[in-house]
């Protein structure tokens, strides 16, 4: 599938994310390759996750930039079964604060919605300012998505959570904004590429998806291998491997480059303890 063209400067980099303009995939790009990369990107808009990852794998793009986790509600299950069924790694990370917006036509007041459209991560997000008003709650596949539907189909009686950029873009009003539950919100994007990162100066970090089986103390000794090397563990994630029963994958991440000298032993030691390991990339720490 071809993305949507957003940005068609003499860019020296294409970039995908999900979504359509003023989603927060695509502030994540901004964020990441103009404001700390300085380069501007040619982005691409694609449909799904699944799309992005595509996108990257078939070269169709450089690089792929998908949301991981969000502070409230947690790990991005579809992102972490892609991370585990391609061959591709996590060449960088960016924190990105999300301010939600409830939206709508002008001229429109909050008595008037009666329907709420949003990404079903969005709407758990604002779960507690949703159960204050009388609407009906619908799942969409984007955040900005949502509001580009509201415009174009001049949905009235109907409001979509989404950031301010998509207000803008698609002309809707704010009805109310800062409605998330938490309100130090952020999401924390990764970026997708075909070639791990060699090593590099700064404070890197390191994932890996390691397969167990719950029916022996396979988990107990993996991490013992990471204690017995002093290596700060930051993060586990756990999804089933969907290829054998009770086999599961704890996606973990920990200081350090996988090229470390320490790391390349402790990883030969969890060689042992595994039914597999596959490393997903070593990339410069945004959190």
């Amino acid at each position: 599938m071809n993305g949507e063209v957003l940005m068609s400067a003499s860019a020296t980099l294409t970039v995908a994310f999900q979504g359509v303009r003023g989603a927060f995939g695509e502030e994540a790009v901004c964020a990441y390759f103009e404001q700390e990369m300085g380069t501007q990107p040619e982005k691409y808009a694609y449909h799904s996750f699944a799309d992005v990852f595509a996108a990257v794998v078939a070269g169709t793009v450089e690089y792929g930039v998908v949301p991981l986790e969000n502070s409230q509600t947690g790990g991005i299950d579809e992102v972490y079964d892609l991370l585990n069924r391609h061959e591709l790694f996590i060449v960088g990370e960016i924190n990105l604060p999300i301010n939600q917006c409830l939206m709508c036509l002008p001229g429109q007041r909050l008595g008037d919605i009666k329907r709420v459209l949003s990404h079903p991560q969005a709407l758990a997000q604002c779960e507690e300012y949703l159960q204050t008003l009388d609407v009906e709650v619908s799942a969409a596949y984007n955040t900005a998505g949502s509001a580009k539907v509201i415009r174009e189909e001049s949905l009235r009686n109907t409001a979509a959570i989404a950031g301010k950029q998509a207000a803008e873009l698609y002309q809707l009003e704010i009805l109310a904004s800062n409605i998330q539950t938490i309100k130090d919100n952020y999401t924390r994007f990764i970026v997708l590429g075909r070639v791990p990162l060699p090593c590099f100066a700064g404070e890197a970090k390191t994932m890996l998806a390691v397969a167990v089986d719950q029916r022996q103390d396979a988990l107990s000794r993996c991490l013992a291998v990471f204690a017995a090397h002093s290596l700060p563990l930051l993060r586990v994630e756990t999804r089933p491997s969907r290829q054998h029963a009770w086999e599961y994958i704890f996606f973990l991440e920990f200081a350090g480059h996988y090229e470390d000298p320490c790391i390349r032993s402790a990883l030969a030691d969890l060689a042992s303890t595994t039914s597999r390991h596959k490393f997903l990339g070593s990339f410069l720490r945004a959190i």
